[in-house]
């Protein structure tokens, strides 16, 4: 748990393992038994991308959350922000570009914000802190990850990545996901 000076209080959930989806997939996004952690970052979720962004519901509970890190930011005790961290492996990129030899990396993944905590650096805050804890334990992240960090982001923050230092990769293109215009952009974490 990290605490911030402006009353915004971090917390991680390692990777949760099958009690998100004990029946596999699809799953319930709310799934009974999970970590009170887990249910506050998919209440942002769905409010996020399928209230506000109008993506499907069902897929929003994927394969990758059981293997994932999730990180909420609380302000008041209320859940404003989350993030995902997904290990290694991934498969082809959303072009279908896929390279075997390609470098380990993590994906932050699942980057949301309820309206009223927009615009006030929580985010930022958020994914520092994430960022923070996964150089400090690389070994815990994956077997031979140094570092490196992709987002699939949405269009229209691609400038807000690039502030925090995210760079586009030509190679990946946009693509659309749930008609959302995204782009593939890294970054290496010191």
């Amino acid at each position: 748990m990290v605490d911030t000076p402006d009353d915004t209080t971090i917390v991680m959930l390692p990777p949760p393992g099958d009690v998100v989806a004990p029946h596999g997939f699809p799953a319930d996004p709310r799934p009974g038994g999970a970590p009170q952690i887990f249910l506050d970052a998919m209440d942002i979720r769905i409010k996020v991308f399928c209230e506000e962004q109008n993506c499907a519901l069902e897929p929003e509970l994927d394969e990758d959350d059981p293997r994932s890190w999730h990180w909420v930011a609380y302000q008041q005790g209320h859940p404003v922000s989350v993030i995902r961290i997904v290990p290694p492996p991934h498969g082809p990129h959303p072009n279908g570009f896929y390279d075997p030899s390609e470098e380990p990396y993590v994906k932050l993944g699942r980057v949301a914000t309820i309206p009223s905590a927009r615009g006030k650096g929580i985010n930022r805050k958020l994914i520092a802190a994430a960022f923070r804890y996964h150089a400090a334990h690389k070994e815990e992240t994956s077997t031979g990850w140094n570092g490196l960090v992709l987002t699939h982001a949405q269009v229209a923050v691609e400038k807000m990545y690039s502030k925090l230092g995210f760079t586009a990769d030509a190679r990946l293109g946009q693509w659309d996901e749930e008609g959302i215009e995204h782009v593939g952009m890294w970054k290496r974490l010191a």
